[in-house]
């Protein structure tokens, strides 16, 4: 057993520390096999005890770098809904929870922004007008 610090509960911050090492431990996997790799968030299954790290592995594009599908579509989606390509991952706070925009569904008419609360990673469905003015708000000083 490794001389780590032994961990009672997972905080927020605990989650994320341990999910950039695996992160990190994994890289050289998906290089071996001309992937890349990246983070897709984590959620908390059972507050304080356990929790779910994702990770997004793909080939990667032309650049170098990973493709985001949801980016992609984001970006050819969001004009219609109101938004801009440049919203995607932004931040809004509502009923005084902080949120990041993480894709469109456009399956979803009524909700079709999927967002995530901040602290705990939980998914979120959005109206489109409810997320463009909630943005809109943030944006003026």
């Amino acid at each position: 057993m490794s001389k780590a610090i032994r961990i009672a509960r997972l905080t927020s911050a605990t989650c994320e520390q341990i999910q950039a090492r695996m992160l990190e431990a994994c890289r050289q996997i998906a290089s071996d096999h001309g992937l890349v790799i990246e983070s897709a968030g984590w959620r908390g299954l059972e507050p304080g005890f356990s929790f779910e790290p994702a990770f997004r592995i793909s080939i990667p594009a032309p650049d170098g770098k990973p493709l985001n599908l949801d980016r992609e579509m984001f970006a050819v989606l969001a004009e219609q809904y109101g938004l801009e390509a440049a919203d995607f991952e932004r931040e809004f706070i509502a009923g005084g929870e902080r949120f990041r925009i993480t894709g469109i569904d456009p399956r979803r008419p009524k909700y079709p922004i999927s967002v995530e609360r901040i602290p705990d990673h939980r998914g979120f469905k959005f109206t489109a007008d409810n997320v463009a003015m909630l943005l809109k708000a943030q944006a003026k000083p």
